[in-house]
């Protein structure tokens, strides 16, 4: 295994549409898109989610989370 090893021991979430979501609400919150993380949880609330829905946007959100952010580039650098 390498260091950027992608294998895991995970089960597939049993919701993949859930997952999605929640792979969608990670990217909203790491872009600070206010109105799409709004959207998400009106929709999240309005929903009546049972337990394996919720475990599968957990999922979909860790799964996005574990990605380390590119580094931004720096602002005080001489020219």
């Amino acid at each position: 295994m390498g260091l950027f090893s992608r294998k895991t021991n995970d089960a597939p979430p049993a919701n993949s549409e859930m997952a999605e979501l929640g792979r969608e609400y990670a990217i909203a919150k790491r872009h600070g898109d206010r109105k799409t993380l709004g959207r998400i949880t009106r929709q999240i609330g309005t929903s009546g989610l049972n337990e394996s829905d919720r475990s599968s946007f957990e999922q979909g959100r860790q799964a996005y989370e574990a990605i380390p952010p590119v580094p931004g580039f720096r602002r005080n650098r001489r020219r």
